[in-house]
């Protein structure tokens, strides 16, 4: 079936916007719903993508055989788009099996884990298309290299972000991949560690070529047909691990990667953070496997600027700077602050931290207690609830009561902005998925008055 028309309802979402602009390059009318109008939404409807604001199935295209829909499972199951689809016969995929059929027939360099999959895969897509013979790519964050989430080339090589969420990875079969954690989470989903692990082993079973594994991770040789390397921040242990690492004044890492091919010195890494190092030793790791040059690997690590929302730095002065960061599991908040800290030593650190739906906050209460408290100072929001409905006795308060930085506030998001105007600012973060992104504007135009 040749389709003329591709809709996508949650058109909004990062991954959905992804492939609803690779359809539109490739020539479909392409539309779609989401619930909220946002930056995202507006980009693509200056590329000539209609999206509309109401749930309203007048709004689908008419034609039910020529008229592909995607979802996301992100999306009520009760919408009226999506019920009315169902009923009428329209072709209804999930967004992940969407990318799926795009990766399948092609090279697919997929980057997995709980943590670190979108700064990796930017990275990736930026290395090979600085670096290499180019790739299409479709990235979980927005690249600040190209700002975009996704690229396009006629290179048969596609890069993908494999998300674990809903069980979405399971639907890509690699030809190199990348995990980088397999911590709990998403336990709506999986119940428990047992069944995230089992998960991301049913995904290195599909893995053709090579599979790249954070040092320590549990998956045997028996996992999966396809060749293991290893990989750490400075453990020597590791296939692919820095040694020789310096940071400069200005809160760059330089590093010697060794590898399997030998010693590849004096990488710069073009974003800040400890944890960033760790982030270009896996991009690294899977491009050199892909068969690039090493020297262009360096430079491409060298030129590149980071992803939108992951340790993104918006001000940054002798006294006073702004960073924001995506981080909504306890172990990217401990990630994010520690990168922090090494790169502000001295510093006095605020962190403004809105919880991310309802059943995470129940299952990591206090696991975000623990790192929270790293900061100097918390501002802790209420919780962004995005798909979920209120779960009783679930909200701030739990994290908020067990955290034991020097200082510790709660408050809404109604009142953050007043209450920031009284603050003496040092180093200031932004930490969450939800929306906490709409403040990073304001709060830039705030600190940048008292400069």
């Amino acid at each position: 079936m040749t389709y003329k028309s591709i809709y996508f309802i949650g058109i909004g979402g990062i991954g959905m916007s992804a492939i609803a602009r690779y359809y539109k390059f490739k020539g479909l009318d392409v539309s779609g719903y989401d619930r909220t109008p946002s930056e995202l939404t507006h980009a693509l409807e200056a590329e000539g993508i209609r999206v509309h604001y109401e749930d309203d199935p007048q709004c689908i295209p008419s034609d039910i055989a020529r008229t592909l829909v995607v979802y996301t499972p992100a999306v009520p199951a009760d919408l009226r788009e999506l019920v009315y689809v169902q009923e009428r016969g329209y072709r209804v995929i999930k967004r992940s099996r969407m990318l799926g059929e795009i990766t399948s027939g092609q090279t697919c360099l997929a980057v997995a884990g709980t943590h670190g999959k979108t700064t990796t895969s930017t990275l990736v897509a930026h290395i090979l298309t600085e670096g290499g013979p180019g790739c299409s790519a479709f990235l979980g964050g927005i690249s600040k290299n190209y700002g975009t989430n996704m690229l396009v080339s006629h290179t048969p090589t596609v890069v993908a972000e494999a998300d674990e969420f809903d069980r979405s990875f399971h639907q890509l079969h690699p030809t190199i991949a990348s995990i980088s954690a397999m911590d709990a989470d998403h336990l709506d989903i999986y119940g428990d560690l047992a069944h995230v692990q089992e998960a991301f082993r049913i995904f290195a079973s599909q893995v053709s070529e090579t599979l790249i594994l954070k040092y320590g991770l549990p998956i045997a040789p028996e996992d999966t047909p396809a060749k293991i390397f290893t990989y750490h921040f400075d453990d020597p242990r590791a296939h692919f691990h820095s040694t020789n690492l310096r940071l400069d004044a200005t809160g760059h890492y330089t590093y010697d990667l060794v590898y399997p091919g030998g010693v590849l010195s004096d990488i710069r890494v073009g974003t800040i953070g400890w944890v960033n190092v760790e982030n270009s030793i896996a991009a690294a790791a899977i491009c050199l496997c892909y068969g690039l040059d090493a020297q262009k690997v360096r430079h491409a690590i060298g030129t590149f600027e980071g992803a939108q929302r992951r340790l993104d730095v918006h001000l940054n002065t002798p006294g006073l700077t702004y960073i924001d960061d995506y981080a909504h599991h306890p172990a990217e908040l401990e990630s994010a602050i520690t990168s922090i800290r090494q790169v502000f030593p001295g510093r006095r650190i605020t962190g403004i931290f809105q919880p991310h739906l309802y059943t995470r906050t129940r299952d990591f209460a206090p696991e975000f207690a623990r790192a929270l408290s790293l900061l100097d100072k918390l501002i802790l929001l209420d919780i962004y609830p995005a798909r979920e409905e209120p779960i009783p006795g679930v909200s701030s308060e739990i994290i908020f009561r067990d955290v034991t930085a020097p200082e510790k506030v709660l408050t809404t998001r109604d009142e953050l902005l007043s209450l920031l105007e009284k603050e003496q600012i040092d180093v200031l973060v932004t930490l969450g998925a939800g929306n906490i992104d709409r403040f990073i504007h304001p709060i830039t135009e705030m600190l940048e008055k008292r400069l």
